[in-house]
């Protein structure tokens, strides 16, 4: 039996390659592959022997030799493909040991490997004879298999086929993705193809209902995933200090509380910034200059106590102790995510909190491209960002708003921008009061809006998502006694919206930009 051994990665190298050898296996190694065995005191032949021909255009050309491939690909229940074997003299390859070069670490035409997916793709086709193993970690029950079985199953030669095609499937979409980051331009960011290669890191007990199965995937490969500095996900260096595992739920809304605290923070220059999410909508957000962050937290949760139960809290802080007594005062969260937690602070929470998840997280990378299924295909878009900045809205209105009540319209608009539509959010010094949100009509939203600040509204600030279509939309606005609304404008009645405005003395901003969300 012949194994060829041919590994960027050579963890677990020497075990595998001796207990092979131990097992009466002739083993075919290539370049720094056959050093490390040599170095390891382990008996091999090197591909130049088999193949009778040297590296070549400094390693570019190796393994790529019908003596190589011709004893991966053959077919030995074929009578034709065993006397050519003869002829040439080749000897057949039961066992392929091959990963490829780190493209994503540094990415280069050096590192696109040609050799190496070749080889996995050659044994993985012929997987009904031939092994393929690409990953480490399976070099264990690879070898247990072959010292109890004396082979290797089709069974596991099948399912580490398929682990070959995807690690060359993942390795070819890193390479289109560092080619898209060159020929992509602003004006037209959607790639003609999108090549995204998903991992399972976590089961998780179910989906959004106890009868969907779901789970947590990382990416592998995407768009603007590619070299050392490429974004990976927070959860991904996440650490979870106590609590239940995460559910479904847990972490979609928890990423958009995540998400919505650091853009609060960073757009407003705020000090830190409290955000508190229920089924995917903020429904309590708050921010302080000063860098109280407890009082970030109560401003956010008093935004609206009844929502909050069983919501995600996300500060852009460190808790401290007096901020978890605060936090274990209130009713319970779901999810606790944070920058940092003193010591006591923890012990605090993970005493009198036993079932809340508590996070520790770095910041969110920037957004990706949006990508969303129907029947037969997918929607793809580029993230929804706010580009028009507070210094360009337009006020069409006879009175002007001030600073103050222009803060806490970008506040609002922020917000707005990430709750479901149709969206109304209202917003007085820092907090936000009042959302409405999800509904067919605006006007419900405004009412729903309403409801929820109960009079704190009054001299603050009112964003809509989107236009207002008639007056009674702005009507319901003005009715919660704020002082500006902003919208994005272009509305067939926009005369009629602004002459409403005026009639109420509220002060009205357009941004002439639309934040639908679905």
């Amino acid at each position: 039996m012949r194994a060829l051994i041919s590994v960027y990665d050579k963890t677990g190298l020497p075990a595998l390659a001796a207990g092979l050898s131990a097992l009466g296996w002739e083993l075919v190694a290539s370049g720094n592959t056959a050093r490390a065995l040599a170095d390891a005191g382990i008996e091999h032949l090197t591909v130049e022997t088999v193949t009778g021909s040297p590296e070549m255009l400094g390693g570019r050309v190796k393994t790529l030799h019908p003596r190589i491939h011709g004893g991966i690909l053959a077919d030995l229940t074929q009578d034709q493909h065993r006397a050519d074997l003869e002829q040439n003299g080749i000897t057949p390859i039961d066992l392929v040991v091959a990963n490829l070069y780190p493209f994503s670490s540094e990415p280069s035409v050096e590192l696109i490997d040609i050799g190496g997916p070749t080889m996995v793709r050659a044994a993985a086709k012929n997987h009904d004879r031939v092994t393929i193993v690409v990953d480490p970690s399976d070099y264990g029950p690879v070898l247990d298999e072959l010292r109890r079985e004396g082979e290797v199953t089709l069974a596991t030669r099948r399912r580490l086929a398929r682990a070959g095609f995807a690690h060359v499937a993942a390795y070819d979409a890193a390479i289109v993705n560092w080619l898209d980051a060159d020929l992509l331009q602003p004006e037209d960011p959607l790639p003609p193809t999108i090549h995204l290669a998903l991992a399972r890191s976590e089961e998780l007990r179910y989906g959004e209902n106890p009868h969907q199965r779901g789970a947590l995937y990382r990416t592998v490969a995407g768009p603007g995933l590619v070299g050392p500095d490429a974004p990976k996900g927070w959860w991904e260096q996440a650490v979870q200090h106590g609590g239940r595992e995460l559910s479904y739920l847990n972490l979609f809304d928890a990423d958009a509380a995540w998400r919505l605290a650091h853009e609060l923070r960073e757009r407003l220059g705020a000090a830190v910034a409290a955000v508190i999410v229920k089924h995917a909508n903020p429904c309590g957000a708050a921010i302080e200059a000063t860098g109280e962050l407890a009082r970030a937290y109560q401003r956010a949760f008093d935004g609206d106590p009844l929502s909050a139960f069983g919501g995600i809290v996300a500060l852009t802080g460190r808790v401290d102790l007096a901020l978890a007594e605060q936090i274990v005062a209130n009713p319970l969260a779901d999810v606790l995510v944070a920058a940092g937690y003193d010591d006591d602070a923890l012990e605090l929470l993970s005493a009198r909190r036993k079932n809340m998840r508590t996070l520790t997280a770095p910041p969110p990378g920037p957004s990706a491209l949006g990508v969303r299924q129907i029947d037969g295909g997918y929607l793809v878009q580029e993230p929804d960002e706010p580009r028009v900045p507070r210094s360009e809205w337009r006020c069409v209105t006879s009175r002007t708003p001030t600073e103050a009540e222009l803060v806490d319209a970008e506040l609002a608009w922020l917000v707005c921008a990430r709750t479901g539509s149709n969206a109304i959010v209202l917003a007085k010094d820092g907090q936000v009061v009042g959302i409405g949100c999800g509904q067919q009509s605006r006007v419900d939203a405004a009412g729903l809006a309403l409801r929820k600040a109960a009079g704190r509204a009054e001299g603050g600030a009112g964003a809509s998502d989107a236009f207002f279509p008639f007056r009674d939309g702005l009507d319901a606005v003005a009715d919660s006694g704020v002082s500006v609304v902003v919208q994005p404008g272009g509305s067939l009645r926009d005369d009629e919206v602004v002459a409403a405005a005026d009639e109420s003395g509220v002060a009205m901003v357009l941004t002439g930009e639309r934040h639908f969300r679905h």
